[in-house]
């Protein structure tokens, strides 16, 4: 086989495995870094980098690898913008996490987040009560926007990140 053909296939298949890796640890997970979470993309490109290029360590073979990950992120960034099926199964959706000050407690449980957590972004967005918010969302970058107001809504420019493995909260 061509080698730098056998470098690109390679290269495509840790993309997709990247992607599905993604997709399954979710969103929270990417939404801010840490030391840990470095210390692991670190790790994690030096492990695929071999995977993707085989024996070949030229200058050659590393720049077919990384031109085929832009084209292949190009290309399922298209992808994702005109398929819907194909969006549903990438991406994640917004959630709903207090809605006219009721908060959606199945949904803080399944994100993991938790009273406390919450209580200390809305705060920071300028709002001293749960029953003070019309809308909270975990969006699907991972930060979390709040809307308030009783009659003139005002979304707060402030958002927080929340990282699940450490539980806590991080600026």
């Amino acid at each position: 086989m061509n080698p730098y053909l056998d470098i690109i296939l390679r290269s495509v298949a840790v993309y997709i495995f990247m992607l599905v890796a993604i997709r399954v640890f979710g969103k929270k997970e990417l939404s801010q870094l840490n030391t840990a979470d470095i210390i692991l993309i670190l790790l994690i490109s030096n492990s695929v980098q071999n995977a993707m290029v085989g024996s070949n360590s030229s200058l050659q073979g590393g720049l077919v690898a990384a031109l085929v990950l832009f084209i292949v992120n190009y290309l399922v960034k298209r992808i994702i913008y005109k398929s819907k099926i194909i969006n549903d199964l990438v991406e994640d959706k917004p959630e709903i996490l207090i809605h006219d000050g009721k908060l959606d407690f199945k949904t803080l449980a399944r994100l993991e987040i938790s009273s406390s957590e919450l209580e200390e972004v809305v705060r920071e967005h300028g709002v001293q009560h749960f029953s003070d918010v019309k809308l909270a969302m975990m969006e699907i970058d991972g930060n979390i926007s709040v809307i308030s107001g009783e009659k003139a809504l005002k979304q707060t420019h402030h958002k927080r990140k929340i990282h699940k493995t450490l539980g806590t909260v991080n600026n």
